[in-house]
């Protein structure tokens, strides 16, 4: 029995849900995010409440129903607040700067490395070593994150590079030396 797929989901105040078929359509302040469902799954509006709903108890539609309400509820989520990533550089001289649409950061390379943000991904760069990543659409803004992450991955060593605000990185202890 799936517990997420047979919650819910709250149409907020100011949100417009459109279902054709298998594509679902979701309008907010945010913007408009859309998705084509899997066509096992029945999606309907009641009131102001979405529900996923599944023909039968095979497994891949048990599978599926948990999937689709969580993946339409993001859209909802989304489109009202809105996903943010927060990053942070750690490193003696590695800076992020923003110019224009193109994050510019300086990352102990002979180069700096440039990313430029994908459509409807927000970045901002409070301080020099802080990078904000946000968006209406969870799985844009978590992906890119992981991009920018991995042009310098943390080392557990000294613990330079770009991680996570949230990211534990287990510290190791370095060469022992000559006794």
């Amino acid at each position: 029995m799936s517990r997420i797929g047979l919650k819910p989901i709250t149409i907020p105040a100011g949100v417009d849900v459109n279902i054709d078929n298998t594509a679902v359509t979701v309008k907010g302040p945010n913007g408009t995010l859309s998705m084509n469902v899997h066509p096992n799954m029945a999606i309907s509006v009641e009131g102001s409440e979405i529900i996923v709903s599944r023909p039968n108890d095979e497994k891949e539609n048990k599978a599926l129903h948990g999937l689709t309400r969580s993946l339409v509820a993001n859209m909802v989520t989304g489109v009202t607040e809105g996903f943010k990533k927060n990053l942070e550089v750690n490193g003696v001289g590695y800076r992020v700067q923003l110019q224009g649409n193109t994050l510019v950061m300086n990352l102990g390379f002979s180069h700096q490395v440039t990313m430029e943000a994908p459509e409807g991904i927000k970045i901002e760069c409070p301080s020099a070593n802080a990078i904000v990543i946000s968006g209406a659409d969870k799985q844009k803004v978590g992906q890119f994150a992981a991009q920018v992450r991995e042009k310098r991955p943390p080392e557990p060593y000294k613990g330079k590079g770009i991680k996570y605000a949230d990211e534990h990185i287990r510290r190791k202890e370095g060469k022992a030396g000559k006794k």
